[in-house]
């Protein structure tokens, strides 16, 4: 399952290249999902009717994985390691990477600088629909 980060998802609500190309081709997949805290970013940035509109459908689209107990286990503990080493990632993030982690899914994301500080999360922030990298 590839998860979808916030970032990746507003590229695709903007048209920009080359990652609107890939959200595309990853919709028909069947295996692409977002989080709930990607879901509450999204619309807690929509400033008109019309991109309300653009976030419904992008999520009418998408399964939403929610933050239940066991991710959030996950999500405290990358959070304390992270703040043990001062390489925080802020609460937002900890919670997807945690979704992310229980569900062992790869997330998405054009934020490799904060993720990939995260052990044992697989990213992908590439072009091409299969590329993934640690």
């Amino acid at each position: 399952m590839i998860v979808a980060d916030t970032d990746v998802l507003i590229d695709f609500l903007r048209g920009h290249q080359p990652m609107a190309d890939r959200i595309a081709i990853e919709l028909t997949s069947g295996s692409f999902v977002t989080t709930v805290i990607t879901e509450f970013e999204l619309r807690s940035g929509v400033r008109s009717s019309r991109q309300a509109t653009a976030v419904d459908a992008l999520l009418d689209a998408l399964d939403v994985y929610s933050l239940d107990p066991p991710a959030a286990r996950r999500a405290s503990g990358v959070r304390r390691v992270l703040e043990s080493k001062g390489e925080s990632i802020g609460m937002a993030d900890s919670l997807i990477a945690g979704i992310c982690l229980d569900r062992n899914a790869v997330l998405l994301t054009r934020n490799k600088k904060h993720f990939s500080r995260v052990a044992d999360l697989v990213i992908s922030g590439n072009s091409h629909p299969s590329a993934t990298s640690l």
